[in-house]
């Protein structure tokens, strides 16, 4: 498929022909980038393996965005920050919990819980409710400045959204200093296993080197197939009735691997691992990613904001809802599939008909 795509945008065919193909190019490189992953991952611990997972997760909409951002997309570029967000912490987090508590059942055959710490969990949670509280200061300084003047206001919005991408990198290195060196202990699971169950060590199929070069050749070439895909949305939204918001917002997170890689690492019942995977992906996006590109912005003349009015949702109101759901999951642990206990309606249902809630009524007003 990926030849195919290459040649579809080379010899220009049809927007339609030429996005349909590059978007399902990219889904298998992303299985790809997540198998290589993982593989290159083994060796480093549960800690820095999900931080890994979490960082080449979220490389195919970094990607895509970036494609998009210097091709003045801002509007896809801003809604595939927001889903991917909301993804992570919602559909993903759901899935891991409910395909991890049905597949692993105790010898007798009945279900039993899967453990992760909530005390990570909760301080991902925190993290992730102070960002988004970051992320919504430029949406309220929108509503309270003066209507007016437009130029001064989007000037205004243009200077807080840049400060404050600069507090959310300095926020995301004070993160990785917690978590890789002054309290790594308390993201070591190993140390955190209460019923003292000894894990046997899985052994890479591949080596390190091997590894690193499918990393490096499969991101060139996503690379190469989002060049491709986001040069045809413009004439894609023009011939149809899909909108640049609906491309961001829902379809360019699908090509993502986190969730497949969070979701195989719950089924082998390694919660810890699958949380930092989803969690971390969506602390990634939020003071890395859209940080980085409203930077690049900066450096290429491009007036990318924080501001996501154009995705035509109040995003304070999905993003509060959504980390106020997180913070309940995290504090519910051990965690279990639906109707296992009392407490596993939160677990899959809240998540889940949350998220799907959200993009109903976000299709609905877009399409």
């Amino acid at each position: 498929m990926v030849p195919l795509g290459i040649v579809a945008g080379k010899l220009e065919w049809s927007s339609t022909s030429v996005f349909t193909i590059n978007f399902l190019a990219i889904m298998p490189l992303a299985a790809i980038l997540s198998f290589a992953t993982e593989q290159f991952s083994m060796k480093l611990g549960e800690t820095l393996g999900g931080l890994l997972n979490a960082t080449f997760g979220n490389a195919v909409e970094f990607i895509v965005s970036i494609v998009a951002l210097q091709r003045n997309e801002i509007e896809l570029v801003q809604a595939s920050i927001l889903d991917s967000i909301l993804s992570n912490l919602l559909l993903v987090m759901g899935m891991c919990f409910l395909f991890g508590g049905t597949i692993h059942r105790g010898e007798s055959g009945n279900g039993r819980e899967q453990i992760f710490s909530s005390a990570t969990a909760q301080i991902a949670c925190s993290l992730m409710t102070l960002s988004s509280t970051s992320l919504v200061i430029p949406a309220a300084l929108y509503a309270v400045l003066d209507q007016s003047g437009s130029k001064q206001k989007d000037n205004s919005i243009l200077t807080i959204s840049r400060g404050t991408a600069i507090l959310l990198l300095l926020l995301y290195v004070l993160y990785l200093i917690f978590q890789l060196r002054t309290h790594s202990n308390l993201f070591d699971a190993e140390n955190q296993n209460e019923v003292g169950e000894e894990v046997e060590a899985e052994e890479p199929a591949i080596g390190p080197i091997a590894a690193n070069a499918i990393l490096c050749v499969t991101t060139v070439l996503v690379t190469v197939c989002a060049d491709y895909l986001v040069d045809s949305i413009d004439d894609l939204v023009k011939t149809s009735e899909i909108s640049r918001e609906f491309i961001g917002l829902i379809l360019i997170p699908i090509v993502g691997n986190a969730a497949v890689t969070a979701v195989v690492v719950a089924l082998r019942d390694k919660m810890d691992l699958a949380m930092n995977i989803a969690i971390g992906s969506s602390i990634q996006i939020a003071l890395l990613v859209a940080p980085v590109l409203v930077i690049v912005g900066w450096i290429t003349d491009i007036e990318m904001t924080l501001h996501f009015e154009t995705c035509k949702l109040d995003t304070s109101n999905p993003l509060f809802s959504h980390f106020l759901t997180l913070q309940l999951q995290s504090k519910l642990s051990p965690s279990q599939w639906p109707f296992l206990s009392s407490r596993a309606p939160f677990r899959m249902a809240g998540p889940t008909i949350s998220r799907v809630l959200c993009l109903w009524v976000f299709t609905s007003s877009s399409l």
